[in-house]
């Protein structure tokens, strides 16, 4: 699993992007997730969470997101 924080949140929409701490990406590109794959209360930005990289047309995308404690 990929590890990384939220970078931007949009609330209103229930999707945001996580920059990676890994590398596994490439530079400056972040990672799309909508808070219907992740259930439970939103995330804020500068949450800690861990996550597999799915390919999706529009780029990488998070899958199985966990928050870190």
């Amino acid at each position: 699993m990929a590890t990384g924080k939220v970078d931007f949140f949009n609330d209103t929409g229930g999707y945001g992007f996580i920059s990676t701490d890994d590398g596994d990406l490439d530079d400056d590109e972040d990672v799309f997730f909508h808070m219907d794959d992740v259930g439970g209360e939103d995330l804020q930005e500068g949450q800690e969470v861990e996550f597999d990289i799915e390919s999706s047309p529009k780029g990488p995308r998070a899958a199985n997101l966990v928050r870190i404690e």
